[in-house]
């Protein structure tokens, strides 16, 4: 099982890749920034979580095919560059959404097996698969995809309950991998097809009239209603 679980960790990083490349493409980005999104994608949330956990050196350090995998990616990318730019705007959530459903089982495996609580699975689940996002979509000078509306993180953390619930329930790697990535994908995919999102929590405030704005001149529109304001008061005392 270690290699189906190995094997998922290098399909993350591809899909990952991918959708750093796309994001790169769409900024007009040379290769060298092509390069750049690919990496901070693929491996940076679990460089973010290997580092949280104290795992030195970190993953793609001790097992530099990653970082073939990702160059490689990159090429192929450049070589089919004309497919890649006519793909569909709706091409790039959904490849994220396979890479972080793919990667929050991946990290909650890998704390698991450190020996952290359940709790913190779930949290190196959850920062596997949004920290590469949220780096590359600041480099792009975008609004990373968790700080929005739409269900992001929420999807990577049901993921992360499911696979570290039927864990501890001693359920089989299998089943337990494939519901969870079946929980956080369609958590995800159901965001981006029906703009579904949590409920925002906010007020507008006015703030009170300062002593110079309240003594401020009338404008005409306000000389005009406040004139009409006036009338009627009149004709209530007659």
């Amino acid at each position: 099982m270690s290699g189906v679980v190995y094997w998922l960790d290098m399909a993350g990083v591809i899909v990952f890749a991918l959708s750093g490349v796309i994001l790169a493409c769409r900024s007009r980005m040379d290769p060298i920034g092509m390069l750049v999104l690919a990496a901070v994608t693929g491996i940076g949330g679990g460089t973010l979580r290997d580092l949280v956990l104290g795992v030195r050196p970190v993953f793609w350090v001790t097992d530099p095919t990653y970082l073939w995998v990702i160059l490689a990616t990159v090429g192929v990318s450049v070589m089919g560059f004309h497919y890649i730019h006519r793909l569909s705007r709706g091409f790039l959530p959904i490849a994220d959404a396979f890479g972080l459903a793919l990667f929050t089982v991946i990290g909650a495996h890998k704390a698991l097996l450190l020996g952290t609580s359940g709790m913190v699975a779930v949290l190196m689940g959850m920062m596997t698969g949004v920290a590469g996002g949220m780096i590359r979509d600041v480099l792009a000078q975008r609004v990373p995809m968790v700080l929005r509306e739409e269900i992001y993180a929420t999807a990577a953390m049901a993921g992360g309950i499911v696979y570290v619930a039927l864990h501890a329930l001693s359920v089989p790697l299998t089943i337990a991998i494939a519901a969870s990535l079946s929980v956080t994908l369609g958590l995800r995919l159901a965001a981006v097809h029906w703009h579904l999102a949590l409920p925002v929590f906010a007020w507008v405030t006015v703030p009170p009239k300062t002593h110079d704005e309240a003594a401020a001149p009338l404008s005409t529109p306000q000389k005009a209603k406040e004139r009409v304001r006036m009338i009627r008061r009149d004709r209530k005392k007659h």
